[in-house]
């Protein structure tokens, strides 16, 4: 029994005796619409969860066991993550546009024995090592066989009689619920180890949210973008639309067809909605909340535009919305102050409080237990390095007024965030080194005409080797993920470096977009998202 009053009792923040709550109070009220058409209630979602749980139990997924699942957006992942945080097991999602070294690396690290995979995506498991995995789950179509794994047809996930067995013992608010993965900045990606209770904790400060409302997921449920609004609306009793993507062009029209009243728009989203020329269809629609991340003048101009209120926070994966705005901030780049059991600081190198206006590094913990991240899965010294002095370190330059408002003035890592998407500069370099002319490389962000960053790789050629820039995104694109391919490409005779032999990325950066610097857009050589049959 659990009697610390910041602690909410399981059945408010666990997902299996939440799921069972709400089922039995509500069978019959709206809980996912998909972009199909179909809905299912809560009713009809806890008998699919229960049959997937069953289903998986079958396969021999235990309590704690972690599960790889590697799917778009749409039915089969939401009530493949549920079943497996029904039998108490760790859902771990894959980016869809991972293969590679950065494939290999999070199933490696993931310690997963099975995964469930979309069959347009399993192909890509024969380019890196699977040693820990055992089996895999395909669905939507057949794969040849994958080296020694067992293939599966997925179907069985649905052909459960729904009798699930006992667990070991009751799941626990604290307990691991998943493991996100985050790109790395000086290695390799990160997973982070969520609870429930964190992920509870994350969508609780959005109090504009009720029973009544509707929360477009438009952001994929390997993201917490994603998981989030799922796991809110299931905490609050409302329901989702679940969509597979932002589409400029479609949006108002989703809004309407599926009765949506509140979206996050990250990035380039607002943006891009602002200079869409009006069309008559953002017109009396259902929407009635928006946060926008970050908040500039665009997300301002927004709510005036659509008469709409707006909101902005500040989230990472590792966190749990530390910082939240009033309802229509009214100044360009704030990102709201710490939430009610937040503790925020803004720190120098030492973690020293800077002064007013000052620039430094925020730094933030929480007063519920578990509500932020559990660490890094088997990465002690990157857990310990970001938790140092018990506060969790997010790497991210800011300032805070004398009012107390915090502003984001810029990454102090080498992160690279593109069209909603982190990017790890030490990921694409390691890439682009891999081709034979190029001798070192530098993966730095530059200034996006829109929002957000674009990527410019500064590269030093082998002795006596020439590059085509052109055969280097070919080279790339079956990599990488498709976010992750450069825009721009500067060939230099040597990078920047230190007396230590340490690369200047700054100077590089500071640079920019130079004369002779090659635009993967002016060439006109596109890159897009592989499109998921099925």
């Amino acid at each position: 029994m659990i009697t610390d009053p910041r602690i909410p009792a399981p059945d408010i923040c666990v997902l299996r005796p939440l799921l069972d709550r709400r089922a039995a109070e509500h069978p019959d009220r709206l809980y996912a619409i998909f972009p199909d058409g179909s809905q299912w209630s809560y009713g009809e979602l806890h008998k699919r969860v229960r049959q997937t749980a069953c289903a998986l139990q079958d396969l021999g997924v235990n309590q704690g066991d972690n599960v790889l699942v590697w799917l778009p957006n749409g039915p089969d992942i939401l009530r493949i993550w549920f079943a497996i945080n029904y039998i108490g097991a760790v859902y771990v999602p894959i980016n869809t546009a991972y293969r590679g070294r950065l494939l290999e690396h999070v199933v490696e690290n993931s310690d997963a024995k099975l995964a469930i995979v979309h069959a347009g995506l399993a192909e890509r498991l024969n380019e890196v090592k699977t040693a820990k995995l055992e089996q895999i789950a395909v669905l939507s179509g057949t794969v040849r066989p994958i080296g020694s794994l067992k293939m599966l047809d997925g179907a069985i996930l649905s052909q459960g009689d729904g009798d699930v067995l006992p667990l070991a013992r009751d799941i626990q608010p604290w307990d691991l619920q998943c493991i996100v993965y985050t790109s790395g900045t000086t290695g390799p990606s990160k997973g982070v180890m969520n609870s429930y209770l964190q992920l509870y904790s994350t969508g609780e400060p959005i109090d504009c949210l009720d029973e009544t409302d509707r929360y477009m997921v438009n952001l994929p449920l390997f993201h917490v973008g994603g998981t989030l609004p799922c796991y809110a609306m299931l905490a609050r009793g409302g329901s989702i639309a679940l969509i597979e993507a932002f589409d400029t062009e479609s949006f108002w029209s989703t809004v309407k067809r599926t009765g949506t009243t509140y979206v996050i728009l990250l990035g380039v989203m607002a943006g891009f909605l602002m200079k869409r020329p009006d069309k008559g269809d953002e017109k009396d629609t259902t929407l009635r909340h928006v946060h926008c991340v970050p908040f500039d003048e665009d997300s301002i101009a927004f709510g005036k535009r659509f008469g709409i209120d707006v909101y902005t926070l500040f989230n990472m994966t590792e966190v749990s919305c530390p910082l939240v705005s009033e309802l229509n901030p009214s100044v360009p780049g704030t990102c709201g102050k710490p939430r009610p059991g937040i503790e925020a600081r803004v720190v120098d190198e030492n973690d020293c409080e800077v002064g007013p206006n000052q620039v430094g590094e925020l730094i933030v913990r929480a007063d519920r237990p578990w509500s932020m991240n559990s660490g890094y899965n088997k990465n002690p010294e990157a857990t310990a390095k970001a938790w140092r002095n018990g506060w969790f370190h997010t790497g991210d330059a800011f300032r805070v007024d004398e009012e107390g408002y915090f502003f984001f003035v810029d990454r102090m890592k080498d992160a690279i965030r593109r069209r909603g998407e982190n990017i790890s500069s030490f990921e694409v370099e390691a890439e682009i080194i891999a081709h034979p002319s190029v001798r070192e490389a530098a993966a730095v962000a530059v200034k996006s005409e829109i929002a957000e960053d674009e990527l410019l790789v500064a590269v030093s050629l082998a002795e006596g080797a020439t590059l085509d820039p052109v055969e280097l995104i070919e080279f790339l694109r079956p990599r990488m993920a498709h976010f992750m391919i450069p825009r721009y490409v500067r060939v230099l005779a040597d990078l920047p470096k230190t007396p230590t032999q340490k690369v200047q990325k700054h100077v590089i950066r500071t640079e920019g977009v130079t004369t002779d610097t090659w635009d993967r857009d002016k060439a006109g050589i596109k890159v897009r998202r592989e499109k998921l049959a099925g």
